[in-house]
């Protein structure tokens, strides 16, 4: 559960980017080959799941395009995450040892890609109603990448 708090101490300071959600595409996008998460902690209080994982995605993958129920806090363990909106515009650019946030809902429909030569590692804590999956996939707005 300290590993679970100092995730989301660390998030203070975190970017938050929030996007209208542009046309829809005809089929939702799935994450890239070799994306994998480990769960390294669980704990529901109330009506609210607290989850820690892992993220790894290879060099050249993404995480598809999706959105969260609730809010996301990530820190860069490892490699570069580049984040990009529903607008297809960069977001950010996150380093090793950088904190992420990003906003729940709909109306935040972002992708995560890894476009270094190492895999990325993240660290995630995800505070979503109970029950909730991690993400929601959603259509490629219209962007080029996936």
């Amino acid at each position: 559960m300290r590993t679970v708090l100092r995730a989301a101490a660390l998030t203070g300071a975190a970017v938050a980017a929030t996007a209208l959600v542009g046309p829809p595409a005809a089929h939702a996008t799935p994450p890239g080959p070799g994306v994998t998460a480990r769960l390294i902690a669980q704990k529901t209080v109330g009506d609210t799941d607290y989850t820690l994982r892992e993220l790894t995605v290879p060099p050249g993958q993404g995480t598809g395009w999706h959105y969260h129920d609730g809010p996301l806090y990530a820190v860069v363990k490892a490699g570069t995450l580049s984040h990009f909106a529903s607008t297809c515009a960069s977001d950010g650019v996150y380093p090793r040892g950088s904190v992420v946030q990003e906003p729940a809902g709909a109306g935040n429909v972002h992708i995560g890609r890894n476009l270094g030569a190492v895999p990325l590692v993240l660290e995630v804590l995800y505070v979503l109603p109970h029950g909730a999956p991690f993400s929601e996939d959603a259509p490629n707005p219209g962007c080029p990448f996936e």
